[in-house]
């Protein structure tokens, strides 16, 4: 499924990297706690999570993940932003709890990982 895709299904806002919307994804992993995300080991792999600060933008670039998708309308500020173009980093906002986006993409085909 295309993060353009995504966006449309847990009615997200893209904040950056539009141009990269037809990136392919294939997994999807929701996390606060930055230290799980360091555990995971999948590639086509989208992070779901409600932290919106700048450890989750550098957690995820050394994770190699390429698309975040902040939860309960949290705000991205401009310093993420920037940090998230220059890693070239889908940045998503969502209205919707982290529970219900996981839902939502599960039931539309993006597999868990674990």
């Amino acid at each position: 499924m295309t993060i353009k895709e995504i966006a449309e299904i847990i009615d997200g806002k893209v904040i950056c990297c539009e141009e990269k919307l037809s990136t392919y994804v294939e997994y999807a992993f929701s996390s606060d706690l930055m230290s799980d995300v360091l555990t995971v080991e999948k590639e086509n792999l989208v992070l779901i999570t409600g932290l919106a600060n700048l450890q989750t933008i550098r957690t995820s670039e050394m994770s190699d993940i390429t698309c975040i998708i902040f939860a309960r309308d949290k705000k991205i500020g401009e310093e993420m932003v920037s940090l998230a173009k220059e890693n070239n980093m889908i940045l998503v906002e969502s209205p919707h709890s982290v529970f219900h986006i996981s839902g939502e993409l599960y039931k539309a085909g993006i597999k868990s990982i674990y």
